[in-house]
C-alpha cells in the first residue's frame, strides 16, 4: 500500500505553508485525497506535482497558467497536438524571459554607470551616463509609444 502524507508532513516536507496547500486543493491544481475524517492525504504523485509546481513559480509561471498547461500526470493519452500547443506556450514564455533579462541587464548597466558616475564625478562620466540615459529613452519611446511623448525631446540636448 502506498503511503500517504499529512498536509502537516507535506508541508515540512516541501517548506510550504499549510493554507498554500489548502488554497491548492480548493482551486483545483493538487487535490489530494480524503480520509473518513475529511482529513488531506498526500501521495508521492500529489507530492511530485507541488514540487513541479514550486519549480514552474520559479520560472515565472503563474497559477492560472500552471492550470491551464501543465496536466500532464492527469492525462490518460498525451497527443502530440497537446504537446505542440505546451511547446509553443513554452517558446512564448521563453521569449518573454529573454525580453526581461534584457531588460533588466540595461537597468544593471544603468545603475553601474550611475553609481561610477557619482563615485567620479566628471564630465566624462557625467556624459557617459547622459548618452546611455538617452539611449533608454530612446528604447522607451520605440517600446511603449505613450511614455514620454512630450518633455523627452527637451533633455536631449
Amino acid at each position: 500500500m502506498e503511503k500517504l502524507y499529512s498536509i502537516q508532513e507535506v508541508s515540512r516536507i516541501l517548506g510550504m505553508p499549510k493554507d498554500t496547500l489548502r488554497y491548492y486543493d480548493r482551486i483545483g491544481v493538487v487535490s489530494p485525497s480524503r480520509e473518513g475524517n475529511g482529513y488531506r492525504r498526500y501521495s508521492k504523485d500529489d507530492l511530485m506535482d507541488l514540487m513541479n509546481i514550486q519549480i514552474m513559480q520559479y520560472a515565472d509561471f503563474s497559477l492560472d497558467e500552471i492550470r491551464g498547461k501543465f496536466g500532464f500526470r492527469k492525462m490518460k493519452n498525451i497527443d502530440s497536438a497537446y504537446c505542440e500547443e505546451v511547446a509553443a506556450f513554452l517558446d512564448a514564455k521563453n521569449a518573454e524571459t529573454r525580453k526581461k533579462i534584457a531588460h533588466l541587464e540595461k537597468v544593471s548597466r544603468l545603475l553601474g554607470i550611475a553609481a561610477e558616475t557619482l563615485r567620479d564625478f566628471n564630465n566624462e562620466s557625467d556624459q557617459r551616463l547622459a548618452e546611455f540615459v538617452r539611449e533608454i529613452y530612446k528604447d522607451i519611446r520605440t517600446n511603449e509609444p505613450g511614455i514620454c511623448k512630450e518633455g523627452c525631446d527637451e533633455h536631449q540636448g
